[in-house]
């Protein structure tokens, strides 16, 4: 099942520790699998307040995604980007193909029910 990083990172003055992060981000995940899916890319908020910016980095699973997060190659430049920019970054598993929401709802309200 696929898994994501995604990022919510808040506006930042341009540094030269960032641009080098953004040079160097694509060598760590790759052995994982992983490929961005949306990065640099102007957003649209609809409800809510999104300041920023979004990147979101697909994984074949979460497996990867955690190894990756987790490697010596990606936790060397980390700091190259959290010097300089703040925000919120989690790792996520996907839904299966086919997914279907009903059981869930269907859980919710027999929950609802036994109150």
């Amino acid at each position: 099942m696929p898994a994501y990083a995604i990022a919510h990172l808040r506006e930042a003055a341009p540094h030269p520790e960032i641009a080098e992060y953004i040079e160097r981000i694509p060598a760590t995940f790759e052995a994982y699998g992983g490929r961005f899916l949306v990065h640099a890319t102007p957003h649209e908020t609809r409800e809510g307040d999104w300041p920023g910016h979004v990147v979101v980095i697909g994984f074949p699973g979460i497996a990867e995604a955690r190894a990756w997060w987790d490697s010596p190659a990606y936790q060397e430049i980390a700091p190259l980007r959290s010097r300089h920019i703040e925000g919120d970054i989690i790792l996520v598993e996907g839904v299966p193909e086919g997914y279907d929401p009903a059981p869930a709802a269907k859980a919710m309200r027999e929950a609802l029910a036994g109150e």
